[in-house]
C-alpha cells in the first residue's frame, strides 16, 4: 500500500534537516478480528511532528505519521460483530494494548503499559512490526480499537477529534470540569485549545482563553464563543484574575511559565496539562501546597471514552476547525505547523490525493 510524505526532498524543520519520501509497504493479512479501513482524511497531529523531528528520541524511520484517521470500512474479518462494509470508522492515537492490566479493564487503554501507537509504534501481537499511521491509503486495525463515527459529522472537520477531541474530552470528564456554571481555563488556543473551548461552551461552562496572543481576543470570543480572555503577559488582567478559576487544561506544546496559572484557580483547584513541551515546565511547590491545588496529566483517551466524545460532538455540533490540503502539500504543512502557522488543524484529504472519491 503507498504510504508516505510524497516525492523524496529534504526539508529543515525547526532547525533539524528532515527528508521525506514515498514509502510503499505490504499489510499483514487480515486476521478474523480485523477490520480494513479505506482512509478517507486523517488530520496533523504536533505529536507527528515530533516524531519526525526525533525530538523524543523514539522516531523508528521510516514514520509514516497520522492518528487521526476517518474513512469507510472496506472489509471485515469473520470474527468482527461490531463494524460492516460501509460503515464510517475512526482511529485514534492508538490501535493496541495488553488487554488484561487493571487499565485496560477499566476502559483506560490509554495507560497501559503495552499500549501500540498507530504510528511509530511497536506490535508484539503482528511479530514485533514497526506500525504505520494515517498518511496512508489503507488501515487494518483490530475491530476494539476502532470507533463508529455518528451521522452528521463533516468527515475532515472530525478527523482531529479522534486525538485533539478526545485529549480535551476525557480530562473533562474525568475531573468534572464538565459542570454548568463551572469556570474552566483554557491555555494556548491552538489544535487542543480550540476544541477545549467549544466543549466547555457545550458543557455549559463559563470559559476563559489564557494565551500569550493579544491577536487572538476576536477569535476566542466572537468565533468560538470564550466567555473571557486573558492575556498571560498581562499582570494587570492575571491578577485581576487570581482565584476565579475551577480548573485549568493547559494545552501549550511548547516551554512557558506555569506557576502563575496556578494562582488562577481557586482552592481545591484542578490542573491539567495535556501539551507535550519537549523541556520540563518549573512548578515550585509553593504554588500549589497552600491551596490543596491538584495537577495531572492526560493523554489521548480510552476507546470508551472516545467513542462518548463523538457522540456528544455530534449532538452538540463539534468539529475541529481546519484547513484540508492534498498529500503533495503535506511538506509545507509540517513547516507551518512548525510556526505555529495554522488555524487551527491541518487534515489530510488522502482519498482525495489519490485521485478518489469519498
Amino acid at each position: 500500500r503507498a504510504a508516505g510524505l510524497g516525492p523524496k526532498t529534504t526539508r529543515r524543520l525547526g532547525g533539524q534537516l528532515v527528508e521525506s519520501l514515498t514509502v510503499n509497504y505490504n499489510f499483514r493479512a487480515q486476521k478474523d478480528d480485523d477490520v480494513t479501513i479505506k482512509v478517507l482524511y486523517c488530520g496533523i497531529c504536533h505529536t507527528d511532528l515530533y516524531t519526525i523531528k526525533n525530538e523524543w528520541g523514539t522516531a523508528m524511520y521510516p514514520v509514516v505519521p497520522g492518528h487521526e484517521i476517518l474513512g469507510v470500512v472496506t472489509s471485515v474479518g469473520s470474527g468482527v460483530s461490531k463494524f460492516k462494509a460501509g460503515d464510517t470508522v475512526g482511529v485514534g492515537y492508538f490501535v493496541g494494548s495488553c488487554r488484561s492490566c487493571e487499565c485496560c479493564g477499566n476502559g483506560y487503554e490509554n495507560y497501559c503499559s503495552g499500549m501500540v501507537l498507530t504510528s511509530n509504534g511497536i506490535d508484539p501481537e503482528h511479530g514485533g512490526a514497526v506500525t504505520q499511521g494515517g498518511f496512508s491509503d489503507v488501515m487494518l486495525v483490530n475491530e476494539d480499537y476502532v470507533v463508529r463515527v455518528p451521522d452528521g459529522l463533516p468527515l475532515d472537520k472530525a478527523a482531529p477529534l479522534l486525538c485533539a477531541g478526545v485529549t480535551v474530552y476525557s480530562p473533562m470528564m474525568r475531573f468534572g470540569l464538565n459542570a454548568p456554571g463551572k469556570h474552566l481555563g483554557v491555555v494556548g488556543l491552538g489544535g487542543l485549545g480550540h476544541v477545549a473551548v467549544k466543549f466547555g461552551k457545550a458543557f455549559g461552562m463559563r470559559v476563559t482563553v489564557i494565551s500569550t496572543s493579544p491577536g487572538k481576543r476576536e477569535e476566542a470570543l466572537e468565533r468560538l464563543g470564550a466567555d473571557e480572555f486573558l492575556v498571560s503577559r498581562d499582570a494587570e488582567q492575571m491578577q485581576a484574575a487570581v482565584g476565579t478559576m475551577d480548573g485549568i487544561l493547559d494545552t501549550v506544546s511548547a516551554w512557558h511559565p506555569i506557576s502563575p496559572l496556578f494562582a488562577l484557580m481557586k482552592p481545591m483547584g484542578q490542573m491539567v496539562f495535556v501539551g507535550g513541551p519537549t523541556k520540563p515546565l518549573e512548578l515550585p511547590a509553593y504554588a500549589i501546597v497552600p491551596g490543596g491545588k491538584g495537577i495531572a496529566g492526560n493523554c489521548v483517551g480510552g476507546i470508551r471514552d472516545c467513542q462518548a466524545m463523538l457522540e456528544f460532538a455530534a449532538k452538540h455540533g463539534i468539529t475541529a476547525e481546519v484547513e484540508v490540503i492534498k498529500m503533495d502539500y503535506v511538506n509545507t504543512a509540517l513547516e507551518r505547523l512548525a510556526k505555529n502557522d495554522v488555524r487551527y488543524r491541518f487534515v489530510i484529504d488522502v482519498a482525495g490525493s489519490l485521485g478518489s472519491t469519498s
